[in-house]
């Protein structure tokens, strides 16, 4: 399992957690102080939904057969947070019959609004995700380059090396050449001492 992932799943856990306790704590008062609380508890809701968005472009980016298996968590904690959403609704409402009322209402309607945020919040990653993989690709060629500059002026070296031995070798062939000479001159010069003497 991605460990992305799960970091996602455990913030998720942890405010899903208070917000059922936050739920709790608001349908026990009223008036002022409820009011008070319910858009502490809209945020922890809005920071939900952003972590089921990341859980889900995370688990859709990892090999099938991981996949499955997360997906099918995601579609959990989607429902438990619609739970919570129709609980906050109740708390919300200033009686129980309009919260019924609402609640029958939004059953009958489609989340586009939510399906548009989703959709928004995939975008967002896919094209933070893009910009960084062209980041890398910049750098890839940077090093690219570099390395293929160290590559010529070595080989630059090399071929300075090879002019420098072949340069040497000439000049042991001439010095040899000239040994060579020398032994002839002085051997002809011992017989020539040879018939004077």
């Amino acid at each position: 399992m991605s460990e992305v992932f799960e970091g996602y799943e455990r913030q998720y856990r942890e405010i899903s957690a208070a917000l059922s306790r936050k739920c709790a704590a608001a349908s026990a008062l009223d008036g002022e102080k409820k009011k008070q609380k319910l858009p502490e508890i809209q945020a922890d809701v809005q920071e939900s939904e952003s972590l089921i968005r990341k859980m889900d472009l995370e688990a859709r980016s990892l090999q099938p057969t991981v996949r499955a298996g997360l997906l099918s968590k995601l579609r959990e904690y989607k429902s438990d947070l619609n739970n919570i959403k129709s609980e906050i609704k109740k708390v919300s409402a200033p009686n129980a019959q309009q919260a019924t009322r609402e609640e029958l209402l939004d059953s009958g309607m489609p989340d586009t609004l939510g399906a548009s945020s989703d959709q928004r919040g995939r975008l967002m990653m896919t094209s933070e995700r893009l910009n960084q993989s062209s980041d890398r690709i910049r750098e890839s060629q940077i090093t690219a380059l570099d390395t293929e500059e160290i590559g010529v002026s070595i080989l630059q070296n090399l071929h300075n090396q090879r002019e420098t031995l072949m340069h040497a070798h000439k000049t042991l062939h001439g010095v040899d050449d000239s040994i060579g000479k020398s032994n002839k001159i002085l051997a002809s010069m011992s017989k020539w001492n040879k018939w004077f003497v």
